[in-house]
């Protein structure tokens, strides 16, 4: 095939847009962001399972303080009324019953404080725990909704890039021939397409192309469509060829 230098050098234009399309698209269609988001979500995923045990045991903790104050309640209400009667009482063997009676609710409220004091300890410890587990996934989802806006934004960034990349594409393909097209686009679905050979080497596959294909390079016409011994792609001459 023949092609003026002129169109074979556009063609690794069209090559270099063609890459830069699949950049765009692979990077539209996957962020970077998205991996670190998908982790995040695993991770408030078990956060969650965690502070949902963390805030049961705190709200068992609540349940029992509360019942240790009603029967705290209870014996207050039960020593006021014992003392009325003692206080109202005239019959000595009554009275001394109505003075144990007082006693032993001592005691009991005694009791009572004593198991008040440990469960609130343990419930403060709880309540700590919550707000631990509450603030790991506070951060979490913080930085899940950073990720999610920086990712938007690289999707936005990625899709007008794919959409400049095909526009200037269509427009530079649009002056090369047809059959030379037709030639790259099937060359490209499995070769780099077109690239410069530079330097005695091919920009497309990065091999330096030994002597016997140099040679070969050599005799071509200037406007022959010559390809790349090595990968296959069609291989463009210049000034910097190194022929």
């Amino acid at each position: 095939m023949k092609a003026s230098p002129a169109d074979q050098q556009r063609l690794v234009e069209v090559a270099a847009l063609d890459t830069r399309i699949r950049q765009a698209d692979n990077a539209r269609k996957n962020p970077p962001q998205a991996g670190r988001v998908q982790e995040l979500l695993a991770r408030r995923q078990q956060l969650t399972q965690e502070l949902t045990a963390r805030l049961g045991v705190r709200d068992d903790l609540r349940a029992e303080l509360a019942r240790i104050e009603s029967d705290v309640a209870v014996v207050d209400a039960r020593h006021a009324r014992d003392a009325e009667r003692l206080a109202a009482s005239t019959n000595a063997k009554e009275a001394q019953g109505f003075e144990s009676e007082l006693a032993a609710l001592v005691r009991r409220k005694a009791d009572l404080e004593d198991a008040e004091l440990a469960v609130m300890e343990r419930l403060e410890a709880a309540e700590a725990a919550v707000a631990e587990q509450e603030a790991l996934i506070a951060a979490t989802n913080a930085e899940g909704a950073e990720l999610s806006a920086d990712g938007k934004r690289a999707v936005a960034e990625a899709n007008a890039a794919f959409e400049g990349a095909t526009r200037d594409r269509s427009a530079v393909a649009a002056t090369l021939p047809g059959d030379l097209l037709s030639l790259y686009e099937k060359l490209a679905q499995r070769t780099p397409g077109a690239a410069y050979l530079r330097r005695r080497t091919c920009e497309g596959c990065h091999m330096v192309l030994s002597g016997t294909d140099l040679n070969a390079l050599r005799r071509a016409a200037e406007d022959d469509v010559v390809t790349c011994p090595e990968c296959g792609c069609i291989l463009v001459r210049d000034g910097e060829s190194g022929l």
